[in-house]
């Protein structure tokens, strides 16, 4: 079983994966928001998903930002869809930041870096990151 984490956007949102062992978290597809939750559906039903995990994003003093309640009402949303499958909250600060020198450290080229789809797929990979380093470390998850 794998788990699939979100960096959600308003207009788009990045998506990454586990292996089926949740081991490595890949950047999987940035695709817009309108088409995400039937996105989820037809690939749940290609592969079996564990958990999912949807960035959580916080100002620095911890602070929610003006995009949780819609955030919030999208969980309800894959809640009503798939009850089966738990939804986690992982901190999102500075995934952006880190999305960007990732990719600098993999040579990217500066066109490349600038498309906003490869930014969310890569931050939805290190939100997942995070995720699997808290469970398999034992940190408490906040459900979502």
């Amino acid at each position: 079983m794998r788990i699939l984490a979100i960096d959600f956007g308003e207009k788009r949102c990045g998506l990454a994966v586990t292996d089926k062992l949740q081991i490595i978290a890949t950047p999987l597809e940035a695709i817009p928001t309108a088409n995400l939750l039937a996105y989820l559906e037809n690939y749940a039903q290609k592969e079996s998903l564990s958990a999912i995990v949807i960035g959580k994003p916080l100002h620095l003093d911890n602070t929610q930002t003006d995009i949780i309640p819609t955030i919030q009402r999208f969980i309800q949303r894959i809640k009503a869809k798939f009850p089966h499958i738990p939804i986690y909250w992982v901190d999102e600060r500075f995934t952006s930041k880190m999305a960007v020198q990732a990719m600098i450290q993999a040579g990217s080229k500066k066109k490349q870096r600038q498309k906003k789809e490869n930014l969310d797929k890569i931050s939805a990979s290190l939100i997942l990151q995070t995720f699997l380093e808290q469970k398999n470390n034992g940190a408490s998850l906040e459900l979502a």
